[in-house]
């Protein structure tokens, strides 16, 4: 619009100046004199009339040739006004793209969930701007709206909703990587698939949710030695089929752990006072419960401690000593997973003693800096 309007303007101040006098004479007249037409209450303050006798005089005279100047000024200047406007929101423009595609994001989320926090520990290290919403875990109500009802929920710009931590993360890894196609196109490449577990009762699970949606080229950039995206993949998946069941047995493996957990979730999380002291008291001692049965349920030993030492171990040692992160220089998609898993026992003592016994600590520091200072936002130039 802008644009259109200084062309006009550059438009008529050649005409002032390459037309015969007469021809301006008549010019004027339809811009200005028109105004007579309707009446002189559309004179604009200007002195009606005789404010315009004025100017018509003074085209006859030979003004025209510094009205058309005029015109031609102001044109320049609205083409200089419209191509600057035009340059900055093509920098603020890419400067979404930079950013995430200026997405807007809304995490439902338990704090201390482990698959929560992975979600956070993607987002955080990618710089990714997003709110949270601290969902009850009792009556749900922030998510009464969602069929699905698990968290982590992801919305993207209010509308797109995505589902399952692992999903939600290959879901914008591929988005932010590459720009061919839109964020609801990638999930399609993520169908939802509902089953009956060995209870009978129906879970949903998602195809391919470790796999990122890239052309042939974007893939080697990503993965540019032999065996890396495999890698990646299979700790990734490691992380949540077994590095999740971890956790639950060695922060409530005594009474006063689970006691101790409790408080913290309760701390943490978004209950009613009467909520949260349930859920600490009776919930501490369900949990301490619940995870003697889990230590069965997955084969765990004895002293749980030891199968989360082994993890751990087993992690730090698949990285070796010349890596920093397994992604390398950088930490790729199956460090923030591991990461996001083991973050959510700081401050208990399962934490305190792994950092202690395992040969965990520096990565995770490094790890932590990472996020902290998002080292995966993509540098602006």
């Amino acid at each position: 619009m802008a644009a259109a309007c200084a062309r006009t303007l550059s438009k008529v101040g050649l005409s002032f100046l390459e037309t015969p006098a007469a021809r301006r004479s008549g010019t004027v007249s339809y811009l200005l004199g028109n105004v007579g037409a309707h009446g002189s209450r559309r004179s604009y303050g200007t002195g009606g009339t005789g404010f315009r006798s004025k100017v018509f005089s003074s085209v006859r005279s030979g003004g025209g040739r510094v009205l058309g100047c005029a015109f031609l000024l102001g044109g320049g200047l609205g083409l200089y006004q419209t191509m600057k406007l035009s340059v900055q929101q093509h920098l603020a423009e890419e400067e979404k793209k930079v950013s995430g595609g200026g997405l807007k994001l809304t995490l439902y989320q338990y704090k201390t969930c482990p698959f929560c926090s992975k979600v956070r520990a993607f987002l955080d290290y990618h710089g990714l701007p997003y709110e949270i919403v601290e969902v009850n875990p009792v009556m749900r109500q922030e998510i009464k709206w969602s069929v699905y009802r698990k968290v982590p929920i992801l919305m993207v710009n209010s509308e797109l909703q995505l589902n399952d931590s692992s999903v939600i993360i290959s879901s914008l890894k591929t988005f932010l990587t590459s720009k061919e196609k839109s964020l609801t196109e990638i999930l399609l490449c993520y169908p939802e698939m509902k089953s009956l577990n060995d209870k009978g009762k129906e879970v949903t699970e998602y195809n391919n949710k470790y796999w990122l949606m890239l052309s042939e080229a974007d893939n080697g950039v990503m993965y540019p030695e032999k065996g890396m995206q495999k890698e990646e993949m299979k700790w990734r998946q490691w992380a949540d089929d077994w590095l999740v069941h971890l956790i639950s047995p060695n922060v409530y493996r005594t009474t006063g752990e689970a006691l101790a957990s409790f408080d913290y979730i309760v701390r943490e999380g978004k209950f009613g006072a009467v909520e949260g002291f349930f859920a600490k008291y009776v919930g501490a001692a369900a949990m301490f419960v619940i995870a003697k049965r889990l230590k069965s349920r997955h084969n765990l030993q004895e002293d749980v401690r030891q199968d989360l030492y082994k993890a751990v171990n087993d992690w730090v040692a698949a990285i070796g000593k010349s890596r920093k992160f397994m992604g390398g220089d950088q930490p790729n998609l199956a460090d923030l997973a591991v990461f996001g898993v083991l973050r959510v026992m700081e401050g208990l003592q399962a934490f305190d003693d792994m950092m202690e016994n395992t040969k965990v600590k520096f990565w995770y520091r490094r790890m932590e800096r990472a996020a902290l200072n998002h080292e995966g936002q993509p540098q602006k130039h």
